[in-house]
């Protein structure tokens, strides 16, 4: 084991005195290090003695005392001063506080060399590396048992904290949630402290800066390969772990981390495949009833979630922070729209904080395996209205009338009414009237600037508006019809935008 205070004071060669804080001298030294910077306390990893020529320590009382508050909490075994150097007087405020926290203060003899000092703990320390190479080796063969195990996660946890005799939490960072489904909260007590710290980026927090909260020492530390992952320690007593194995630690949970998220990546995939079998019809209703609950989807109550985004990207993690608040899902995702199965039960609060900002969402009514399809309709409606509103979260039963149209069967009608002609007519060889009809309508009924967006003559442009005229029976020079094409391309663009058509029909083309 590493060596105490009490064990160095005793070793006559070194002569040492103890100044202060007489109930710390039981504290284990992992280190000896020197400093004579302002702020000593921020060159603590956790079990340093400190060792100053007394530059670091300040004159006044108030400065003294906030010192050696701020070198405990930090995790300092005790501070070694040098005699007949630069420290100033040690006042008696300093030296109660030393006795209340406890901080031994130990006085070393001019002229006494810091590097006999070090010598010594370097040389208490050699044991100590043998012990921590042990448990280096016993730390990643719990991975190889928690393996084995029904709950690799949780049994891995249990076993490092163990280990480390500490408490261990593996939160996502920023909302301090749990990071796997069911995990193990924080004290209540300290969310509102660490919400602040696990704020910080991993390049502006220390990997073993540990903190003290609420009278005990608490230590943050990032998972490697997991930036939104973070570890929470709270020792069970003195001496805290070792950084080094806590290092071996987190390397340990972050190789684990990694092996969920390749499952649920693995399990993404075979939920895509079969929603879109789903989705097109090809399953019976017995077979898409046994694959939900396949998926932890129950497949007499669901939702089907279509969420949409100007950066796909946003949508790439969805999935995994619904399954880690417990709502598995089987999902889709087409360009930057997401469809996911999930259970009706979901909040739109805790869907709203899974998916996070920048995202419009819709959401159908509750479904069955029948009526899968249709729920898709319902989402992708809702999704629409969303963004005609303006609105971040729509349900397709209670969300507001859009462009005058409230329900999925309206907006259908509508389009059929107006555009059906034209979509009859592109089941052939002509794909481009729908095209060619709204860029016009962008380009502010310009045939012109249609050609040059389209690259095809001025003259082509001309005839395709002409051809829609006559399939539409609708003059095309008329500002009402003008409105009332734009107004049915709008609604078609939500229904139809990256899904897959429904059974027994086409898709449009255009």
């Amino acid at each position: 084991m590493a060596i105490t205070v009490a064990e160095l004071l005793a070793e006559p060669q070194l002569g040492l005195t103890l100044l202060a804080g007489a109930d710390g001298t039981a504290n284990r030294i992992t280190w000896a290090h020197t400093s004579d910077l302002p702020r000593l306390w921020e060159w603590v990893t956790g079990g340093e003695l400190m060792m100053t020529n007394g530059l670091s320590i300040p004159a006044n009382d108030q400065g003294q005392v906030e010192l050696a508050e701020a070198l405990v909490k930090a995790g300092a075994s005790a501070l070694a001063i040098g005699e007949k150097m630069h420290a100033p007087d040690l006042l008696p405020a300093f030296l109660e506080a030393c006795d209340r926290l406890p901080l031994p203060v130990i006085n070393v003899p001019y002229p006494l060399p810091f590097i006999a000092i070090a010598r010594s703990v370097a040389e208490a320390s050699l044991l100590e590396e043998s012990r921590r190479l042990r448990q280096t080796a016993r730390i990643y063969d719990l991975l190889r048992i928690a393996g084995t195990s029904e709950d690799h996660s949780q049994s891995l946890l249990q076993g490092l904290a163990s280990e480390l005799d500490s408490q261990l939490f593996v939160m996502v960072r920023g909302c301090l949630h749990p990071w796997y489904p069911g995990g193990q909260r924080l004290p209540g007590s300290l969310n509102k402290d660490l919400a602040q710290l696990s704020g910080q980026t991993p390049t502006m927090s220390k990997k073993f800066q540990w903190h003290y909260l609420r009278d005990r020492h608490v230590l943050l530390m990032d998972i490697p390969t997991h930036p939104n992952a973070l570890l929470v320690v709270l020792p069970n007593a003195i001496p805290h772990p070792d950084p080094v194995v806590l290092l071996h630690a987190a390397t340990v949970l972050g190789l684990e981390l990694s092996r969920t998220v390749l499952a649920l990546e693995n399990q993404r995939r075979l939920g895509a495949e079969f929603l879109l079998q789903a989705i097109e019809g090809r399953l019976g209703i017995a077979d898409v009833e046994s694959r939900l609950a396949d998926f932890e989807v129950p497949a007499r109550e669901f939702l089907l979630v279509s969420i949409s985004a100007d950066d796909g990207e946003r949508l790439a993690n969805i999935h995994v922070e619904l399954w880690r608040h417990g709502y598995p899902t089987a999902c889709f995702r087409r360009f930057n729209t997401l469809h996911l199965a999930v259970s009706a039960d979901l909040t739109d609060d805790l869907l709203m904080h899974s998916v996070g900002s920048g995202v419009r969402i819709g959401i159908s009514r509750p479904s069955t395996a029948a009526g899968i399809q249709r729920a898709l309709q319902e989402s992708l409606w809702a999704l629409g209205t969303a963004a005609g509103t303006g609105e971040r979260l729509v349900s397709y039963a209670e969300g507001p009338s859009w462009m005058g149209l409230t329900s999925f069967e309206e907006g259908n009608a509508l389009v059929q009414r107006f555009l059906g002609p034209i979509f009859e007519y592109q089941q052939g060889e002509h794909g481009d009237l729908i095209v060619t009809l709204k860029t016009f309508l962008d380009t502010q009924r310009s045939s012109q600037k249609t050609a040059a967006a389209l690259f095809t003559h001025r003259q082509t442009i001309i005839y395709r508006m002409r051809k829609i005229s006559e399939l539409t029976g609708l003059d095309m020079t008329e500002t009402s019809t003008l409105s009332q094409l734009w107004f049915a391309l709008q609604i078609h663009e939500a229904m139809q935008t990256q899904t897959p058509s429904p059974p027994g029909h086409s898709r449009p083309k255009g």
